[in-house]
């Protein structure tokens, strides 16, 4: 398929799926891909035999939407982010809790894939902010719409190209090797619990301190679908609470309850 053909599909089929065409231009290619590859399952001849289709065949819907999902994941993600947290976003939240009389700082990893944001944060705080409050324990809820991405975020067990920018202490403290993976270490693995859901659809139950939404709603739905879905991170945040986007992201225009926390991009505070 060109890629001509492939932009144009997207153009028409992406605003379908309350998606937008901006936040896939980059990362067409993957997605491409795999639009070419359920041409051939299908035994289709070009992608206007598959427009076709997608008019006779209203389930195939479903699965051009999970064709859209992109799974780009690595630990220390923006690590000026992570440095960030460590160094104030989750003392604050951690003395929050504690004024409150509240046992654990509880966070949610929208998007998680396969989950090395999530693992990430329970490193951050085993291995640096946790050291502070002895007296409150962090758990660690993740989201993905895609179960093979989940089932390898419980396996834990990563290639060593994915730990390349963790400080070098985290790599010796906070995995075991196993021939030539690395996996999470049980402690770590123990703060984080992964549920199949699609943040359009459901979502977890409980409040939480820290949301993570990175890189998902608010570069591939629509303006329309990130106002709904802000409005429901909202109401899952403690008064105060913090929400982290991608640093390449922002809120969308007209947004009231948060603030940007000082100090880092990306990070917002519930007002």
């Amino acid at each position: 398929m060109k890629d001509q053909d492939c932009i144009q599909f997207l153009r028409w089929s992406l605003p379908r799926l309350h998606m937008r065409w901006e936040g896939f231009r980059k990362v067409r290619g993957q997605v491409c891909k795999r639009i070419d590859r359920r041409l051939h399952e299908r035994g289709l001849a070009d992608i206007s035999e598959y427009q076709t289709f997608l008019h006779n065949q209203a389930d195939e819907w479903a699965v051009l939407d999970s064709l859209y999902r992109v799974t780009i994941s690595r630990f220390y993600r923006d690590r000026e982010v992570f440095r960030f947290l460590e160094r104030e976003v989750l003392k604050t939240l951690a003395e929050t809790a504690m004024a409150q009389g509240e046992k654990e700082v509880r966070c949610w990893s929208i998007g998680c894939a396969s989950g090395e944001e999530p693992h990430t944060l329970a490193m951050l705080w085993d291995l640096g902010t946790g050291r502070l409050f002895p007296s409150i324990k962090i758990s660690i809820t993740a989201s993905d719409a895609d179960p093979n991405m989940i089932e390898r975020a419980k396996e834990a067990c990563y290639a060593s190209g994915s730990l390349s920018a963790l400080p070098p202490h985290w790599r010796t403290n906070a995995f075991v090797r196993d021939q030539n993976r690395f996996c999470v270490r049980t402690e770590e693995r123990k703060k984080v619990i992964f549920l199949r859901q699609d943040i359009r659809a459901e979502e977890p139950e409980g409040l939480y301190h820290l949301i993570f939404c990175r890189n998902l709603a608010f570069t591939y739905f629509d303006k329309e679908l990130q106002k709904e879905i802000l409005t429901r991170l909202h109401d899952r945040l403690h008064n105060h609470g913090a929400l982290i986007v991608g640093i390449h992201e922002a809120l969308p225009s007209g947004t009231a309850g948060f603030m940007h926390w000082p100090g880092c991009t990306g990070i917002y505070r519930k007002t």
